[in-house]
């Protein structure tokens, strides 16, 4: 699932912005949805769900220990 949702975290992404967890996170909800575009009666569930999803993300990368330093700061 979600195959191309690429790598955040260090070493395998050099400078991991805001927009790059939203992309994913995005993606990832469209994924698990089926939508790519939900119908307006739930366009507030799913972006709630991307807002969620990409603060649990931020969150996951900021507390992440790489092996040989801190993980590099998000931009």
């Amino acid at each position: 699932m979600c195959r191309s949702i690429k790598t955040l975290r260090p070493p395998f992404a050099d400078e991991v912005t805001g927009d790059d967890v939203r992309a994913a996170a995005l993606q990832y909800v469209r994924k698990i949805s089926g939508f790519r575009a939900p119908a307006a009666r739930n366009a507030e569930a799913f972006e709630r769900a991307v807002a969620e999803i990409a603060a649990s993300t931020a969150a996951l990368l900021d507390a992440l220990e790489v092996r040989g330093g801190p993980a590099a700061p998000r931009a």
